[in-house]
């Protein structure tokens, strides 16, 4: 072989060797472009921020209202977060079409909904329709898994199907709070008390049988909310007062939740007709039936929570300038002295009649209320984490609605 024949060989080799190193380098910053920038979405997750329960009081509070009583996740979304089940995945050019099909299940029908991903290379959490059946919802009274069922198309490409199962807690269990994932890995706690007033329901058909027990009592001729004096409207609190002590209400101090979770805290609450019907309240239960009640005479409810325990406040004027509170548990047949342990209250029974007796616990829950009110003031005012003070007030009307029953 010549030395010109090596020479070209040399150099064919040589241009083999840059082609082989072209299409590496090609291979891999082609490889390295999909895994790092992810130009199309090829995969999705089922996620929720509430540990995978889904919370029948909450969707049927909020389901007419504008409000977000729980947040969205961190990060970029689309859709309406107050169905609380999302799809995450990342979008792949601008505008990025996705279809998302759930479905059926004994809580919502099949639903089928359509967004555009604005932004490129994002990830985005996705809320999807859902065609809820609030019934079912509304009748739930028990914990229950249900498998959730997505089909995700982007740009047409089938994605296909992922199941999870969720749980649909009870309608009684109301939500107070979650911790929030943040996009640093830490977590930050999220209120949601607001949703105890879910549970007052002044449109309850059984609160026009209460009230026309309060009338037969002859304690008020009739209920004129706030057309009266500050006096009358004691007068007319007194009423309701005395027709469920006269239901004979007992005190039931049962306010657990079947939820085992580090994420989400609830609380299980009896409805309106929960408590009217079994004559058993508790300190929730007992607070949000006299504000059902006191709602339903236009007098204005506060809710005042704190460690722990609950009570009802009520203004006795339309200017809302003096307030005062009840302790509702004292409704039922319970230990006064336990409440003034140095008046002796209970030895006073056998000697006053039902009605006497109805009065004393009446102002006597007013005194023990306010004092309570008095210790936590400055902590319920402002909110503070496992604080609340809220009025029911149409204001809090358009951001939570009652649940019925």
């Amino acid at each position: 072989m010549t030395a010109l024949e090596i020479r070209i060989q040399r150099r064919k080799l040589l241009w083999r060797i840059t082609a082989v190193v072209l299409s590496l380098t090609m291979l891999v910053g082609g490889i390295t472009y999909v895994v790092m920038k992810r130009p199309f979405a090829d995969d999705y997750e089922l996620v929720d921020q509430l540990g995978g329960n889904l919370f029948p009081s909450a969707i049927l509070s909020v389901a007419t209202t504008n409000t977000q009583v729980i947040p969205p996740m961190s990060g970029e979304y689309v859709g309406n977060p107050k169905s609380c089940v999302a799809i995450k995945l990342k979008s792949g050019h601008a505008n990025t079409v996705v279809r998302i099909e759930l479905a059926e299940t004994p809580f919502y029908a099949r639903s089928v909904s359509t967004f555009v991903l604005p932004k490129e290379h994002t990830e985005y959490i996705i809320y999807p329709d859902i065609l809820w059946r609030y019934n079912a919802l509304r009748d739930n009274e028990q914990a229950e898994p249900i498998s959730v069922v997505a089909n995700v198309e982007v740009d047409g490409k089938d994605l296909g199907q992922k199941v999870r199962t969720f749980s649909v807690r009870s309608i009684n269990e109301c939500l107070l709070g979650f911790n929030k994932q943040l996009p640093d890995g830490r977590t930050r706690y999220v209120s949601t008390r607001l949703f105890y007033a879910a549970y007052v329901n002044e449109e309850n058909p059984l609160i026009d049988k209460v009230l026309r027990e309060a009338l037969n009592t002859r304690i008020v001729r009739r209920f004129l909310g706030y057309q009266s004096t500050p006096e009358m409207v004691d007068k007319q609190v007194y009423a309701l007062w005395y027709v469920l002590q006269k239901r004979n209400f007992k005190y039931s101090s049962v306010s657990y939740s079947s939820l085992s979770s580090n994420v989400v805290y609830a609380q299980r609450v009896r409805t309106f007709e929960d408590a009217l019907n079994s004559s058993q309240i508790n300190c929730v239960d007992g607070s949000v039936l006299f504000a059902s009640l006191l709602r339903a005479i236009n007098i204005t409810p506060v809710l005042v929570q704190m460690p722990g325990h609950m009570f009802v406040g009520y203004y006795t004027d339309s200017a809302k300038k003096n307030l005062t509170f009840l302790e509702t548990t004292m409704i039922g047949d319970v230990d006064l002295d336990d409440y003034f342990p140095d008046e002796k209250l209970d030895s006073t029974r056998t000697t006053k009649s039902q009605g006497e007796m109805s009065r004393l616990t009446f102002e006597k829950s007013k005194e023990y209320a306010l004092r309570e009110y008095m210790r936590v003031k400055d902590k319920v005012q402002v909110n503070k984490p496992n604080y609340l003070f809220v009025e029911i007030n149409k204001n809090v009307r358009r951001n939570v609605q009652s649940i019925g029953k």
